[in-house]
């Protein structure tokens, strides 16, 4: 069963090191896609979603301009994040692991993502809606994301680990 990403209801979060001490958090507030459902026969699932880079908010807008330059994601020369699944288990009651391919700046790597389907429910309006977390963690520089600027008392500007999670609620079609 096909279901489109509700982008009003969910987000794409993530979480960087900065400075060795501290965490920055942002988001991508445009993004879209959809999720192949088969409740039945999981293995059957897919899931693809496409991110607009320009859109990227860590509440900072110098910031901002510096991730969406070519230092970083080069929005211009590369306007799109994407996923797109591979393969979909199940490992227990509301878990699963969603096995993909994500690119970024043109580089593709293979991410896994630990999901937990959260549950459905019907709308006010009629509609049928599920609701689904995922998170996984990258390595940025493993797709070219490489910039950085070591610090005088040691360490690194900005950490290469990042933590994604996902707030998903997608409307069946």
């Amino acid at each position: 069963m096909a279901w489109n990403i509700d982008t009003s209801h969910s987000e794409i979060l993530f979480t960087v090191r900065h400075m060795m001490i501290s965490n920055v958090r942002g988001q991508f507030n445009k993004f879209s896609g959809t999720i192949n459902l088969d409740e039945a026969n999981p293995a059957n699932s897919s899931v693809e979603v496409s991110i607009d880079v320009a859109s990227i908010n860590s509440r900072d807008e110098k910031r901002d301009g510096h991730l969406t330059s070519p230092d970083f994601f080069d929005a211009a020369t590369y306007p799109t994040i994407t996923f797109k699944s591979t393969k979909v288990e199940k490992t227990g009651d509301n878990t699963g692991t969603i096995h993909g391919d994500l690119t970024i700046k043109g580089v593709t790597k293979a991410v896994t993502l630990d999901t937990t389907f959260v549950g459905k429910a019907k709308s006010p309006w009629g509609t049928t809606s599920a609701g689904f977390n995922a998170s996984t963690k990258i390595n940025r520089t493993d797709f070219g994301l490489t910039w950085n600027v070591a610090l005088e008392t040691g360490g690194i500007l900005v950490g290469e680990e990042i933590t994604i999670n996902i707030e998903l609620e997608a409307v069946e079609s």
